[in-house]
Order: structure tokens, then C-alpha cells, then sequence
């Protein structure tokens, strides 16, 4: 690990004022789950490390009767502890618990969950967003039993964020701030699926910090239902995230979110049209997660995530709708 300088900032003013105006000069530092091992790694090397978790104003999880807003220092198990977020929204709750470890869940950051960088074993080991080598990518064909089956093409890795999901399915927004302001965007357009080797997995600027999270009340029933290959430390091979209002013992709305088998969550909008007039029940559960896999496009050794993801959809429904799976 090379020499870099540190600053240590308590308000976020400070902090911004300590960023750069290009990727590879400055990185904040929160919980460190990742960043750490980037640069270990000597896939990130910078020249000044921005530790915020001093910043008091980063903390808490606050509830108004229209929102739930939580701070990018919040650690995924307050998230999953929180009361109001359990009782509120569910499918949040579940995905931070879902966090095997509970050292990653006791010092990892919301906003540190939704920054991390892909956990593609190709763009670790030095080979680029893009899995590219002497210009040519390397996941079509190789060992891509982990990548996407959707969205795939230039980039195959899949976002790597627990709490992805559930946010883009409750409609979320994120507020960056950098020294010139601040700004909003949904979490749906905060993960994009870079087209060059050049471009970020997300939409924030160098200069700008995650400060916090906005989600607005959302449906009745939620839940997000993972699927691992073990329980021990890893990520999952897919997830999904199911918030649903129910119109008596009829679905009035819904969305279908999947984890794990794209650049970026992935709506599915067609599983949330198969759910609209009709009882959450196993055969209804099976049905949208059937449409939730339309258009997949599995590689040579990922066809597996086909069935994983209908399984994961019928089970996060049957998970909001009854409370079990």
C-alpha cells in the first residue's frame, strides 16, 4: 500500500472541500469494508483518503409521515434493527440483515453499500470494468457462473448492493453534495451499466458525497428474499425485492425488483403486471416469478440464475403476503 494523505473532516463542508474534481485522487473512507481491500489490492490507489465517519450529521435514521430518511453513516445493522424501518419497510430491513457477517453488518455503511465497486473476480484481479484483455472481453466465455443474465454487454458484472433492491423498488432517492451544492436523484439512476472502461458503475461525482438516503412510504407488504449458495460470508447469487399495496385481499400495485443478476438492480416489470388484480397465493407467487425472468440471457455457466431468481420472486412475495416463504 503506497503512502497517501489523510484528512479527517467533522462536518460535511469539510469533507467536500477536501475532494477532487477526478476518480483515482481522493476517496472517502466510512465504514473501510471496501475500500480497504481496493487498496490492498492496488486496484485503487489515492493520493488522499477522506475519513467521514466523524461527521455527526451523517448519523441517524429519522421518520416523517411521507418519508424515512437514513444517514450514509448508518451501518447496515441499525438498518436492520431499526424498528420504524421493520415495521415501515420491511424489504429494507430484510436486505441488511441478509448481510452474513456481522462484522461487515456492525462497521458497513448504507451509503458504503451502495458505493461499493464490483465484486467481478475479473475487475479484481486487474482486468478492468469491462473484463477486457488485449481488447477482447473475457467473461462471454469464460468463467462467468457469477455474472449477469440481464443487461449484460459491454459490462457482465452484477451490482454487488444489498440494500439496491428494496430501494429502487420503494422508489428511493439519494442526496449527493458536493462544495458547489447539492442535488437528487433516484436510486434507480444512481447504478448505471458503464458502456466504457473509462466510466463508474454509479452516477455520483468524484467531488460529491453520498449523504443520505430518502425513501418514501411505500407499499403495505414488502420483503426481500436472497439466495445463497452458502451462509457464510459472500454475496448472493440473486435476490429479489417485492414491495406490493394490497387493494383488500387483491394486488392494487407492485414492484419486482432483482438483485444480483445485472450492472444494476433489476426492475421486472412484467412480475409486477402479473400481480395486479389478483391474490398473492403459490400459483400467483410462480407466475410473476416466471415473468420476472422474460428476456434473460444467461452466459455459457449462469443459466442456474434463471430458476434462482423465479424462486426468489415467488418467495419474497409469499414472504410480504403471508410472512412466510
Amino acid at each position: 500500500m503506497q503512502s497517501f494523505e489523510y484528512a479527517n473532516p467533522t462536518t460535511v463542508q469539510e469533507a467536500t472541500a477536501q475532494l477532487g474534481a477526478s476518480w483515482g485522487h481522493t476517496y472517502v473512507l466510512a465504514g473501510g469494508t471496501d475500500l480497504i481491500s481496493l487498496m490492498k489490492e492496488h486496484l485503487e490507489t489515492p493520493r488522499r483518503v477522506v475519513n467521514i465517519k466523524n461527521i455527526k450529521e451523517l448519523e441517524g435514521i429519522s421518520k416523517t409521515c411521507t418519508e424515512l430518511r437514513i444517514g450514509a453513516l448508518v451501518t447496515m445493522d441499525e438498518v436492520a434493527r431499526n424498528a420504524e424501518v421493520r415495521a415501515g419497510w420491511k424489504a429494507i430491513a430484510d436486505a441488511a440483515e441478509g448481510v452474513p457477517s456481522p462484522q461487515i453488518r456492525h462497521v458497513g455503511t448504507a451509503a458504503g453499500d451502495l458505493c461499493q465497486r464490483p465484486r467481478c473476480w475479473y475487475y479484481r484481479q486487474g482486468f478492468g470494468l469491462l473484463a477486457m484483455k488485449d481488447g477482447q472481453p473475457l467473461v462471454p466465455n469464460g468463467d462467468n457462473r457469477y455474472h449477469a443474465i440481464f443487461g449484460g454487454g459491454p459490462a457482465y458484472f452484477v451490482s454487488a448492493s444489498s440494500l439496491g433492491p428494496a430501494l429502487v423498488a420503494y422508489g428511493a432517492r439519494v442526496k449527493l453534495v458536493s462544495a458547489k451544492g447539492a442535488r437528487e436523484m433516484p436510486v434507480s439512476e444512481f447504478f448505471v451499466a458503464p458502456k466504457h472502461e473509462t466510466a463508474r458503475e454509479v452516477a455520483m461525482r468524484p467531488d460529491e458525497i453520498l449523504t443520505e438516503i430518502i425513501v418514501p412510504a411505500g407499499g403495505t407488504h414488502s420483503a426481500t428474499y436472497e439466495v445463497r449458495q452458502k451462509m457464510a460470508l459472500d454475496w448472493p447469487l440473486v435476490a429479489a425485492a417485492v414491495v406490493v399495496e394490497m387493494k383488500g385481499t387483491a394486488v392494487g400495485s407492485a414492484k419486482v425488483v432483482l438483485g444480483h443478476v445485472a450492472p444494476t438492480p433489476w426492475p421486472a416489470p412484467l412480475a409486477a403486471r402479473a400481480l395486479i388484480g389478483k391474490s398473492i397465493t403459490t400459483a400467483s407467487a410462480e407466475a410473476a416469478g416466471k415473468a420476472a425472468v422474460e428476456g434473460a440471457q444467461p452466459l455459457s455457466h449462469n443459466a442456474y440464475k434463471v430458476q434462482l431468481a423465479k424462486v426468489a420472486v415467488k418467495r419474497a412475495l409469499l414472504e410480504a403476503a403471508h410472512g412466510k416463504a
